[in-house]
């Protein structure tokens, strides 16, 4: 009964930074995918993004931030707010130094 429940506490912390994030690490790959690649992948004018691009920290930054296009734009006129956090979940989740980092190809 007690290794259950560190079993269970342990999940709990584990998946307390996703939940705080509040986003959808499915949808943000489907939302990045289909919205942001269309202008940052390989042999577009924009610079090439991946999760991989970024660390976790550097990811909260920029959505911290909300800013799109170096700061031209706020990020909230390319994706609706829920995306935004879908996003940011997908990203900060498979950043270069997260525990699964991640390309997004395709």
């Amino acid at each position: 009964m007690r290794n259950t429940l560190l079993i269970l506490a342990a999940a709990a912390l584990l998946a307390a930074p996703l939940a705080a994030q509040g986003g959808s690490d499915t949808k943000g790959k489907f939302y990045f995918k289909k919205t942001c690649k269309a202008c940052h992948a390989p042999g577009t004018p924009a610079k090439e993004i991946t999760p991989l691009s970024k660390t976790q920290a550097q990811w909260k930054a920029y959505f911290a931030a909300g800013k799109h296009k170096k700061g031209a734009e706020k990020l909230d006129s390319v994706l609706k707010p829920e995306q935004v956090k879908d996003v940011q979940t997908f990203l900060v989740n498979h950043a270069s130094d997260s525990p699964q980092p991640e390309t997004c190809g395709g």
